[in-house]
């Protein structure tokens, strides 16, 4: 596999140092994946502004948490899943909620289940869902701008799940204890 470099605000190219800054401020850290997504200073700044947009969608925390892990877990992302475990503790979201994502298990409501059932049906269905699909979603509560939040949720999560994938990013140490194997998971 082709290894690609964690770069830091001195290694990495002059447009992505300001970004690794950002970086460092926001999480206290530089993040392996966004040392890695330094070496394409567009990917690494449109990741950061996926991010932040998808923080301040309609969503509460609970709600963004599936959908992020929903994905994580899907693409078997070995880094995203570990990494978005931690920030839903720092989210206070419940461990109930993470662990059922992790484990491909019930959430505790109906209606994170048809969040998670929808985010689902977006990924697999490339966008092609069924209007059975988007029904089902509204009449649990959701509306047609949620719809559309989760094509946000996931162009971000593709970003970070492939480069991922691609790169083989080691996990973060505060993150190594959230390790996941899903089943799914390739061996990198």
């Amino acid at each position: 596999m082709t290894d690609f470099q964690l770069h830091t605000e001195d290694s990495a190219p002059e447009a992505s140092q300001a970004l690794l800054k950002a970086s460092q401020k926001s999480f206290g850290m530089i993040p392996n994946l966004h040392a890695v997504m330094a070496e394409a200073p567009g990917l690494l700044e449109g990741y950061q502004k996926l991010h932040s947009l998808f923080l301040e969608t309609s969503f509460n925390d609970d709600e963004i948490t599936v959908v992020w892990q929903t994905i994580n877990v899907e693409h078997a992302c070995h880094y995203c899943v570990p990494a978005h475990t931690g920030i839903a503790k720092s989210m206070k979201v419940d461990d109930r909620i993470t662990n059922a994502l992790r484990d491909k298990t019930p959430l505790p409501t109906d209606r994170l289940e048809a969040l998670r059932d929808f985010t689902l049906a977006v990924v697999r269905d490339r966008g092609e869902v069924s209007e059975e699909a988007i029904n089902s979603f509204l009449g649990a509560g959701f509306e047609k701008r949620h719809v559309l939040e989760i094509i946000l949720g996931l162009a971000q999560k593709v970003m970070s799940n492939y480069t991922n994938h691609l790169a083989n990013t080691p996990v973060d140490e505060p993150f190594k204890k959230f390790a996941w194997h899903g089943a799914e998971q390739p061996t990198c």
